[in-house]
């Protein structure tokens, strides 16, 4: 097979385990950055361009899109699907985790646990309203965040409002999050690989911190999960149709939430600690799917 993956810096870990994986499978792989391909479409023809030159011809590609290019990344990944070429992660099901609101929407429709939050309006502040729903400390977060950052908390209704009025200022909108204190800055990554739990670590913040991020100095173990939370997680991906994702989960008082759905998840972290090679995993899948691919095409013909 020729596979593609969508990489600003080859260099790094999970590129770097998505290639050797691909090597090891006798499949050759090539990185090209995102950012450099130029689309073109007209009523005939879509078509793709990396340095000048058409790319074309590659059975798969495997997505690794950073959250602050997410428009741009998305629309070479739906390039890409529409010129027939098999997406590990689909362009729609990308946006719809990055905008952190409407992925929490999508879930609390149907039924999955989430913490309670809150959209404020950018119009005026309901200083009251947040006072009546939610209990301090509050978590104020960014809708597009990541690695931890643009997640603030706040030990006060004072404190909070003020950080909302303050992202206000910049126009930026913001949610307002329960603080779920039993988690005790734990939560629980899921890596999910065509609806099969692949692999699972307890991160935990270091002390005095309150995000469980590895980027910010937590500590990771490998956990055990409960058949609830393998079935929340494989749900979670159902729903968003997800068939590569890392589903981060707390373990609150009343039973597993889900705090948050990657679905570009770093490999470094977890195959580290839990010694799994889930770029091995993403890998066979492609093969799998590109073998049903095949097996349709002869039918038709």
């Amino acid at each position: 097979m020729r596979i593609l993956i969508l990489s600003r810096n080859q260099s790094l870990y999970s590129t770097q385990s998505l290639l050797r994986a691909c090597y090891r499978r006798g499949h050759y792989a090539r990185v090209i950055d995102h950012l450099q391909c130029d689309l073109v479409v007209d009523s005939n023809e879509l078509a793709l361009f990396y340095q000048g030159v058409k790319i074309e011809g590659y059975d798969a590609v495997i997505p690794r899109v950073g959250s602050s290019v997410t428009l741009y990344g998305t629309n070479v990944m739906r390039q890409l699907e529409m010129m027939g070429t098999f997406s590990v992660t689909r362009a729609e099901s990308m946006l719809k985790t990055r905008n952190k609101w409407l992925c929490y929407q999508i879930l609390a429709s149907e039924g999955i646990p989430i913490p309670k939050s809150l959209l404020p309006n950018l119009a005026q502040l309901d200083e009251q309203l947040i006072r009546s729903n939610f209990s301090q400390p509050l978590i104020i977060k960014m809708l597009e965040s990541t690695h931890g950052l643009g997640v603030i908390l706040s030990e006060s209704y004072n404190n909070a409002c003020s950080t909302i009025e303050a992202f206000f200022r910049m126009r930026e909108s913001v949610m307002v999050q329960e603080y779920i204190r039993e988690s005790r800055g734990t939560d629980i990554r899921v890596l999910v690989v065509d609806d099969a739990i692949i692999a699972s670590m307890k991160r935990q913040a270091k002390e005095g911190e309150f995000r469980s991020n590895l980027h910010r100095g937590a500590t990771a173990l490998v956990e055990k999960l409960t058949e609830e939370e393998r079935f929340i997680a494989r749900k979670v991906c159902k729903l968003l149709n997800l068939q590569v994702a890392g589903v981060d989960l707390l373990r609150s008082k009343d039973g597993p939430m889900v705090l948050e759905i990657n679905s570009s998840p770093g490999l470094e972290g977890i195959e580290t600690v839990t010694g799994i090679d889930v770029s091995g995993h993403i890998v066979k899948f492609i093969e799998r799917q590109i073998r049903k691919r095949d097996k349709r095409m002869m039918r038709k013909a």
